[in-house]
C-alpha cells in the first residue's frame, strides 16, 4: 500500500486568448503536488508560460516541462514524423524555455513529462527514449522523467541510472498490457469511480483494463488532465478519497527523498 503519493496534472494547456478544457489552472493548482507546464509547440506561449510557472511556485507546486509534438493545431496529439535526433532536439528546445521561467520565479525543474503523441511515441521507441534519457543525463541529472512503468522511457532510465517516477493515469483507460487507450476525446467521467479506482490503485496495486481483466500497476504519481471535463470535480474527489485512506500527497521530489 501506498501511504504518500504525487498528483500532477498537464497545465498551461491554452494559447492567447483561446482556453482548452473547462478548468482554470489557478483552481487546479492548490489541489495538485506537481504541475506538467506546456511549453509551446502543442500549447502555451510565453505569457502563459510566465504565469503558469508563477503560479506553481506561488503554491509550493513542483515544476515539471511538458514538451510535445511540434502541433499547435492538433494539441500535440498527432505524431510528427522526425529522426529521433530531431524530435529530441525539439524537447531540447522547449525544456530549456520552461527552465529560464522557472529560474525567473526562483524556482527548478523537477520533472520533464512528454505530452500526448510524443509521450506514447517515446513509450513504444527505444531509440527515441535512450537518446532522450542521454540528453537528462547530461543537462538535467537531478530532474525526474515521468513515464508508464511498462514503457521504452522507462527502461531506458533505469539503464542508465536516471530517476523516473512511474505514472498512473485517473482519467485514462488501460489495456491488458498496462498501456494507456489513447483517445483523443475521453468524455465527461465519474469523478467518485475516479476516486475509487485511485484509491483501489493505491491500496492494491490494481487496475480494471478495458477488458475487464484486472492488471497490476507501480506507479509514483497520479497523473489526471486538465482538459477533461470536470477536472475540478475530479481531484477534489480524488483528494478527499486518498486522505480519507491516509495517503498523503506531496511531489514526487519529497517522496523519493524519503
Amino acid at each position: 500500500m501506498r501511504d504518500v503519493v504525487d498528483i500532477n496534472c498537464d497545465m498551461g494547456e491554452a494559447f492567447g486568448r483561446w482556453r482548452i478544457g473547462d478548468a482554470d489552472d489557478a483552481a487546479l493548482m492548490p489541489l495538485v503536488s506537481s504541475a506538467n507546464i506546456a511549453c509551446g509547440f502543442h500549447a502555451a506561449d510565453p505569457n502563459l508560460m510566465d504565469d503558469t510557472v508563477r503560479l506553481a511556485a506561488d503554491h509550493g507546486v513542483a515544476i515539471g516541462a511538458h514538451p510535445g509534438f511540434n502541433d499547435l493545431q492538433g494539441f500535440g496529439r498527432r505524431k510528427i514524423a522526425g529522426t529521433a535526433k530531431e524530435l529530441v532536439n525539439d524537447v531540447v528546445y522547449q525544456i530549456g524555455a520552461l527552465k529560464e521561467f522557472a529560474r525567473r520565479h526562483g524556482a527548478r525543474l523537477q520533472h520533464v513529462k512528454p505530452h500526448g503523441a510524443l509521450y506514447m511515441e517515446m513509450a513504444a521507441n527505444p531509440e527515441l527514449s535512450q537518446i532522450f534519457v542521454q540528453y537528462m543525463r547530461k543537462a538535467e541529472p537531478d530532474a525526474f522523467i515521468f513515464c508508464m512503468d511498462i514503457s521504452a522511457t522507462y527502461t531506458a532510465a533505469v539503464e542508465a541510472g536516471h530517476r523516473a517516477a512511474r505514472e498512473f493515469y485517473a482519467d485514462r483507460d488501460y489495456d491488458d498490457s498496462g498501456s494507456i487507450v489513447f483517445t483523443r476525446d475521453a468524455g465527461r467521467p465519474d469523478p467518485a469511480a475516479i476516486a475509487r479506482k485511485v484509491v483501489r490503485a493505491c491500496t492494491e496495486g490494481k487496475a480494471r483494463a478495458v477488458t475487464g481483466k484486472d492488471i497490476d500497476i507501480s506507479f509514483e504519481t497520479i497523473c489526471f488532465h486538465s482538459d477533461t471535463p470536470g477536472a475540478l470535480d475530479i481531484v477534489r474527489h480524488m483528494r478527499e478519497a486518498l486522505t480519507a485512506e491516509g495517503i498523503r500527497i506531496a511531489p514526487v521530489s519529497d517522496i523519493v527523498s524519503r
